[in-house]
């Protein structure tokens, strides 16, 4: 047996390439201090507290209060414990817990933790980073290695010095129960670079890591923790695979390996022993040919992997005698105390052997400081543990790791939206509302919960393109991901009719399960189901942000580790945070104090609030509600009366439009674009004067007071209250026009005198004539139009004239509750009279839309007519219309466009470039475009419900208030 086991020794050592000595990663810059502290410290400890240093117990901060708690401080002042592993609990009671502890302890006690995600893996309302799988899909290791920094800055801010991370196991096995998402990918160099780079940043900022499981734990199909796991790999293919990460962070040095307890017949001949009592795996392997000097960790040693193979206490001894230099987590701590004890009055366990151990783990404590202890801020210990540089890295990391595994006809990222029926089926068994919210914010979409098949089939019928979302839990990497047997059928039957993009919010072993993915049009993998990576995975479906990611495992035979197809951001925006486009988010929250202030002070019953900057939108919120009834809160779908935005949203694309096919020009006169205007003192009117506000029209025409009664109510001659071919058009709930009043308007204009002097007056009614010009060169109705050549392209589609025609009246936010004239409140019909007048499309008001859908069309605007793969305008025509002609006058308006004030007061706050442009309107609304900072800022509100004698929040300069918190909060963040 001897001879035998000599032999399979040898084979085995001689497959391991030796490596040359390595450098103690416990070594300091001051080695010779160290090695004097740790000799003098060392010198001065009795043989218990020798032994004690050895053992590192476990403890749950919940338990705070509880005799398991209490306890430990016993092991502390009776066995000289050296350290402590924190497991469930909280931030502040485990803080609590470390000052107790270490107050008793003679030598400072390393504290640790399992947090390979972040605290969240043991600890409530802590910050939890991606699994390790989903980084496992970053080509930018430098983003792993800030996650192990912000890791590390976390662990330290706990008091802690150790967290036993990495988890460096390949998992080369799908099926491998406890590993799994713990797991960087089943590539080495993939996860070889990741481990590294994890280590490098948290150790950076003083906490030691622990690589796991030596010898590799990834081609496992048992869990550790209820057995031991057979490796049933030869002793070459283990040193070319599953050590592979382990020697290079041993080169790199990581601080501490951790021994998983693992049955490995090729490295260890007795059978049935684990890897964690095994010499030949720790001391001869580990230590000599890998030359490791860093300290050497059980995995728990309460794990039945190892638990079941030997007694208490004797368990501990021969982890010990196997190499080990800290046993975690025993069982017993006086049963294997006592036995480490014994063993060494025995001589079992040498001085020398014993004086190994210790020093290294003193060596440790020096290096992270534990010469000494100062006790932890119980009152502010949680102030860092989440900040916004941890979302924003989040953001980040999701960003570059969600994968594209298949795009068939490059589906992705959606174009084309004018030409799509988009429905969204939810698959699994966790929510998929933030996903779906998402892309509702870039298209019309349809959600479907399939209940039956039946149902299922019949619902997609209407549609082209369906995309899917799997949905699994994803509270732990342990969670269930598989498809059930219903989806997998319906995925197979819809994808064979429809173009289906499926999202896979969960690990990408999913995919096994689907035998035939040739159907599927495009496959992105999210990892998991984390609200970011909802988000993320929708902006990406529609080109607001890049695909880049690689999977990091092989996820069918089809889409093998390393696939990855890098889709490009088309123009659309992306939603995140302020400070990843330059903004400061503390400052941009004075916007909320403003706005609440606004509804609170009856300015307004709510609001809506975007800002964008560089493609961005990074602040979105609601206040308010519709009609100030609680019950009818704002949201992102509300939709508003925008008044006069649609000049800049409507009629000015359009004309910008025919600009750029040559039939409309600046210098063009009202006869050019409509001949009957000839014999008018409107013909001869220059359109750059005209949208410019500069060509002597009268500020405006009550057109309706002539269909009004004494008492200012609808006169029988005009109105009926049923729809007839007398009374055709629609101008409020059951009030309708009569025939041809509306060329009664267009000949009350033509009559209209023109003021005496030349200067800049605010007018309508230039644009009841632009609507008419643009309804002629298009033969179709303004509302047609638009939707035709912008709205649906851009996908806009919450951005609409005659609102009700598509919308509840619930999601529309009343104008005004009118005592006069129409006499009902006016929700989903035009506040202004004229457009109304007009059937409720004007060419100066009568769009209705959502803060999402207006920054739409002002990013297209900012992009110089590019947005979401489509160039709707040539960057020639915006420039021209956005130039201001006649500055020297003291006329600030571009051509459609208002501009920044000239003196005092005006549209804005006075801090925006004079390159930026946009627009406001009656009823509370506000759209502004800033070229050179790249801003988009949208404001949309119902000031004039229930009346629009309420000037509060004009007066007040609420809008302009809130502009100018957007430009602080750009100056706040310059150092960020």
């Amino acid at each position: 047996m001897r001879k035998t086991y000599l032999l399979i020794t040898f084979f085995n050592l001689s497959l391991f390439t030796t490596l040359a000595q390595n450098k103690s990663p416990l070594t300091t810059t001051d080695a010779q201090a160290q090695q004097q502290w740790v000799n003098d410290t060392y010198n001065k400890m009795s043989l218990d507290e020798k032994i004690g240093q050895l053992f590192m117990v476990s403890v749950f901060s919940s338990h705070i209060g509880t005799k398991k708690a209490e306890e430990v401080k016993d092991f502390i002042k009776k066995y000289y414990i050296g350290g402590i592993i924190f497991s469930k609990g909280g931030p502040r009671r485990q803080a609590k817990l470390t000052n107790e502890y270490q107050a008793l302890s003679k030598i400072p006690l390393f504290m640790a933790m399992d947090a390979e995600w972040g605290l969240a893996m043991r600890l409530d309302s802590t910050y939890a980073y991606p699994w390790n799988m989903t980084l496992g899909a970053i080509k930018d290791n430098y983003l792993v290695e800030r996650t192990g920094r912000r890791i590390g800055l976390h662990c330290k801010q706990l008091g802690m010095q150790f967290n036993f991370a990495p988890d460096i196991d390949i998992n080369t096995n799908p099926n491998n129960p406890i590993i799994g998402n713990r797991s960087f990918g089943e590539d080495k160099e993939n996860v070889t670079q990741k481990g590294l780079a994890f280590t490098r940043g948290m150790q950076s900022v003083g906490v030691l890591g622990s690589a796991k499981h030596f010898p590799g734990h990834g081609d496992t199909s048992k869990d550790s923790h209820k057995t031991l796991p057979l490796i049933s790999f030869a002793a070459n293919r283990i040193d070319e695979v599953e050590l592979y990460p382990f020697k290079a962070l041993i080169r790199e040095g990581v601080a501490s390996i951790m021994v998983g307890h693992l049955n490995i017949p090729s490295l260890e001949p007795k059978t049935g022993l684990p890897s964690s009592l095994s010499s030949a795996i720790i001391t001869d392997l580990l230590k000599k040919k890998l030359g490791y000097q860093g300290l050497i960790f059980t995995d728990a040693l309460g794990m039945k992997g190892v638990s079941e193979y030997l007694p208490v206490g004797e368990v501990e001894v021969e982890a010990f005698l196997a190499g080990n230099d800290i046993l975690l987590m025993p069982a017993n701590v006086a049963k294997g105390f006592e036995a480490m004890k014994k063993a060494y009055q025995n001589k079992r366990i040498s001085e020398e052997r014993l004086a190994h151990s210790v020093k290294k783990i003193l060596m440790a404590k020096y290096k992270v400081g534990l010469t000494s202890f100062k006790q932890l801020d119980e009152s502010t210990v949680t102030s860092t543990l989440h900040t916004i540089e941890d979302d924003l890295l989040t953001e980040e990391l999701f960003e570059n790791a969600i994968t594209v595994g298949q795009n068939k006809e490059n589906i992705l990222p959606i174009k084309d939206l004018d030409k799509r029926k988009i429905a969204y089926v939810k698959f699994g068994n966790d929510s998929g509302w933030a996903f779906y919210s998402t892309l509702r914010k870039y298209a019309e979409t349809v959600l479907i919960e399939p209940k039956n098949e039946a149902q299922l089939y019949e619902a997609v019928e209407p549609f082209d393109t369906i995309i899917i979302g799997l949905h699994k839990p994803d509270k732990t990497p342990w969670d269930a991901y598989k498809f059930t047997e219903n989806e997998l059928k319906w995925l197979d039957h819809i994808a064979k009719k429809k173009k289906v993009i499926l999202a896979v919010f969960t690990r990408p072993y999913a995919m096994l399960d689907v035998k035939n993915i040739a159907p599927i049009k495009a496959i992105v993998f999210a990892y998991q189901n984390n609200k970011v990576a909802q988000e993320k995975a929708a902006q990406l479906i529609f080109g607001a942000i890049e695909g880049k990611g690689v999977l990091p495992v092989t996820a069918h035979p089809n889409l093998p580790v390393g696939t990855s197809i890098v889709t490009p951001r088309i123009g659309r925006l992306a939603y995140g945070l302020p400070e990843s486009v330059g903004l400061n988010s503390l400052k941009l929250k004075e916007i909320d104090s403003i706005a609440l202030d606004a509804v609170a002070q009856k300015m307004t019953p709510g609001m809506q609030v975007l800002v964008a900057k560089r493609g961005k939108v990074v602040y979105r919120k609601n206040f308010g509600t519709l009609d100030y009834n609680p019950a009818n809160k704002v949201t992102d779908n509300t939709i508003y009366d925008l008044a006069s935005l649609t000049k800049i949203l409507a009629t000015l694309p359009e004309l910008m439009r025919l600009y750029v096919r040559g039939d409309f020009k600046p210098v063009d006169t009202f006869e050019d674009l409509l001949p009957k205007l000839k014999h008018t003192n409107k013909g001869d009117l220059v359109m750059k004067d005209v949208l410019s506000h500069y060509a002597q029209f009268q500020s405006w025409i009550p057109f309706y007071r002539k269909t009004l009664d004494i008492d200012k109510k609808p006169l029988p001659e005009y109105y009926s209250t049923t729809k007839s071919d007398s009374f055709p058009t629609e101008v409020a709930k059951d009030l309708y026009l009569r025939e041809g009043y509306a060329d009664s308007i267009y000949k009350t204009i033509d009559e209209s005198e023109l003021i005496k002097d030349k200067k800049y007056l605010y007018s309508d009614l230039p644009y009841y004539y632009f609507k008419k010009y643009i309804e002629k060169k298009n033969k179709k109705p303004l509302q047609e139009i638009v939707q035709k050549h912008f709205y649906r392209g851009l996908g806009a589609y919450q951005l609409t004239f005659l609102p009700l025609q598509r919308f509840s009246p619930v999601n529309i936010a009343p104008a005004e509750d009118e005592k006069t004239f129409r006499s009902q409140e006016l929700r989903g019909y035009v506040h202004d009279q004229g457009a109304a007048l007009l059937g409720g499309v004007g060419g100066h008001a009568g769009l209705f839309g959502t803060a999402d859908d207006v920054a739409k069309v002002m990013q297209m605007y900012l992009q110089q007519g590019y947005y979401g793969g489509t160039w709707f305008l040539q960057p020639q025509a915006i420039k021209i219309f956005n130039t201001c002609n006649y500055c020297p006058e003291g006329n600030r308006r571009g051509l459609g466009f208002d501009k920044p004030q000239l003196g005092k007061s005006g549209p804005t706050c006075g801090c925006v470039p004079m390159d930026s442009f946009g627009h406001t309107g009656f009823t509370g609304t506000f759209a502004w475009a800033d070229p050179t900072n790249e801003i988009v800022i949208v404001i949309l509100s119902n000031r004039t419900y229930p009346s629009s004698d309420n000037k509060l929040l004009v007066n007040r300069l609420v809008r302009q208030k809130i502009q100018g918190v957007v430009y602080q909060a750009l100056s706040a963040n310059k150092n960020f």
